[in-house]
């Protein structure tokens, strides 16, 4: 069954567009091309440079041309530094380098843990008849359980297009949940099934999603930098939207930078009117009314949602308490207070296995190069993952990257890195945080057109 409920405020989309986010940013390249910005495509930032008193002093790019056992190829080349008197990190949700930065200057003291979701998307051609371009349709409930959080979206886009897809929270604790086969029994909903009969898949992709809110944002500035976008985590959950405050905050620190170098002021040192301009922005705002909406929901469905209206309608978002956040690997419960799920099989017409939906997401990597996804500890994976939770790493990993193996000297973890669509859920959810992301040769990954 299906129940059509009153749209939040939060989710009313009357006058916004329905775009392809990666036409969006190629079409601003090509505007900041116009203008003189150099871009390098192709060149992946994969090392924070720092001068001798620990400012941030820029980026090296990796090196290209590395072979898998880590010798120097035929046509290798060195990576290059780039310097700046202020480098801001715009890498997207859960960044490698903004990892180490908030590490490095305790960025995160004080705030709560950034929590996630895991976005898996599809975009489709569906038949004329079932098209109606401007259409946007959000369903919560189905197929999660009443502990665990998720939601769709559901864009008509032009050319008889749509994007369909579904965001599980990464605070779910049944190691045996795989969010790609919850994604897929989705679609097999009557009300959503009926869109795609007689459609056709054309891409898939996959990426986490920041979901902590403004009890979990960072210091943003430090000596030399500063975070902006999605590296810091600005999405307004309830909205399921965080394209406007990520560009807020980057026009914020381009603006505050822009001043600051006409000052003459010593190399190294911190911006602080970024952080206080945007927290006098409407984007601050935004998002405190909104803070208490995501962590209510881990009291479980009913009471987030009860919770959420009573905030929404009677509090306004002003309540003067602010729930907290917490890490997501540790919500995972071992295999044995936990069942098993039985999924169904894919029918090839409205779900699918992951294979074929890699090959849509048009991943590419050079076989021959260092595994970007490493361990700390290589026994790990069976003696713990394997033992206590299952190797949960075959389910949350939505491209099928790691599989167990029977070996010589029994279970291994195979690792398919070629698959990795580079959403960075395994450096999320891993329960033992074993599992580092690092960043592969430059010009790899998925390749989302009109996604």
């Amino acid at each position: 069954n299906a129940i059509r409920l009153p749209t939040p405020p939060q989710m009313n989309n009357h006058g916004n567009y329905i775009v392809s986010l990666g036409n969006v940013c190629r079409w601003l390249g090509e505007q900041a091309e116009a203008m003189g910005v150099e871009i390098f495509p192709g060149f992946a930032a994969s090392e924070v440079l720092f001068h001798e008193d620990g400012s941030v002093k820029g980026v090296a790019t990796g090196d290209m041309g590395i072979g898998k056992d880590g010798e120097k190829k035929a046509h290798y080349e060195p990576g290059i530094e780039l310097h700046a008197r202020q480098t801001l990190f715009a890498e997207g949700c859960r960044g490698h380098l903004s990892k180490q930065l908030m590490e490095q200057f305790g960025l995160r003291e004080g705030v709560d843990p950034q929590t996630y979701g895991i976005g898996i998307k599809e975009l489709w051609e569906i038949d004329p008849a079932k098209h109606k371009e401007g259409t946007v349709v959000h369903t919560t409930g189905w197929p999660m359980d009443r502990k665990t959080y998720g939601g769709s979206f559901l864009y008509h886009l032009e050319n008889n297009q749509v994007s369909v897809g579904y965001v599980v929270g990464l605070d779910y604790e049944n190691p045996y949940l795989s969010p790609f086969e919850e994604f897929q029994r989705f679609k097999t909903h009557t009300v959503i099934a009926e869109y795609f009969k007689g459609g056709k898949r054309i891409s898939y992709g996959a990426r986490a999603i920041n979901e902590g809110g403004l009890q979990s944002i960072p210091k943003l500035s430090f000596p030399g930098g500063a975070l902006i976008g999605c590296s810091a985590g600005f999405v307004n959950v309830p909205k399921i939207k965080g394209s406007h405050t990520a560009m807020k905050s980057g026009m914020t620190a381009a603006e505050a930078v822009f001043e600051w170098l006409g000052q003459e002021t010593p190399e190294g040192t911190e911006v602080t009117a970024y952080p206080e301009r945007l927290k006098q922005s409407w984007v601050w705002d935004e998002l405190y009314k909104v803070r208490n909406i995501r962590p209510s929901f881990h009291k479980g469905f009913f009471a987030g949602f009860i919770y959420s209206a009573i905030d929404t309608i009677l509090l306004r978002g002003r309540a003067p308490w602010t729930f907290r956040n917490h890490d997501d690997h540790s919500a995972l419960k071992p295999k044995s207070q936990c069942k098993p799920i039985d999924y169904p099989k894919p029918d090839g017409e409205i779900s699918f296995d992951r294979n074929s939906s890699v090959f849509l997401a048009s991943t590419s990597h050079e076989e021959d190069q260092p595994i970007h996804l490493t361990l700390k500890d290589a026994g790990v994976p069976i003696k713990i993952n394997l033992e206590t939770y299952d190797a949960p790493e075959q389910r949350y990993c939505p491209a099928g990257v790691y599989e167990i193996i029977e070996g010589d000297d029994g279970p291994e973890l195979q690792i398919n890195a070629q698959n990795c669509v580079h959403c960075k859920t395994c450096d999320i959810k891993d329960p033992t945080q074993n599992i580092v992301w690092v960043t592969p040769e430059g010009a790899s990954g998925p390749n989302y057109p009109n996604m």
